[in-house]
């Protein structure tokens, strides 16, 4: 049963929604979906860490970037079925197709300079 509350706890959130629906299209560096979804290094941190306790997402660090795509293996059979029905409905949602096409131009940028933009202020790494 926990497995399955873990699940739906890390889905009921519009910003973890988005961040699986980005990674739909392969692997992303944490910066891209900085990026993408406009809010703090950290708080994207949180929600990632989140979605990987519930074995949404799987990561890996190549170098100073930290990349996340979707978990090829999940904990129960219907979270798959689960994800599915999810990004069906919400793939019809006006900002879903935002989210891929400002995806498009950022995934476009190199990843030195995506970093050099969102961190130019701080002078942090974003990784």
């Amino acid at each position: 049963m926990r497995d399955r509350l873990d699940v739906l706890k890390a889905l009921a959130d519009e910003t973890r929604l988005r961040a699986l629906c980005a990674l739909r299209g392969g692997e992303l560096c944490v910066c891209q979906l900085i990026a993408l979804l406009e809010l703090a290094p950290s708080t994207v941190s949180k929600h990632l860490s989140v979605l990987r306790s519930a074995r949404l997402v799987d990561s890996r660090k190549e170098g100073r970037w930290m990349y996340y795509r979707l978990s090829r293996e999940f904990r129960t059979p219907s979270t798959g079925k689960l994800l599915a029905l999810l990004f069906e409905d919400v793939e019809r949602t006006g900002r879903i197709a935002d989210d891929r096409k400002r995806m498009k131009a950022i995934c476009d940028e190199s990843m030195d300079l995506l970093c050099r933009r969102l961190f130019s202020k701080t002078g942090k790494n974003c990784c």
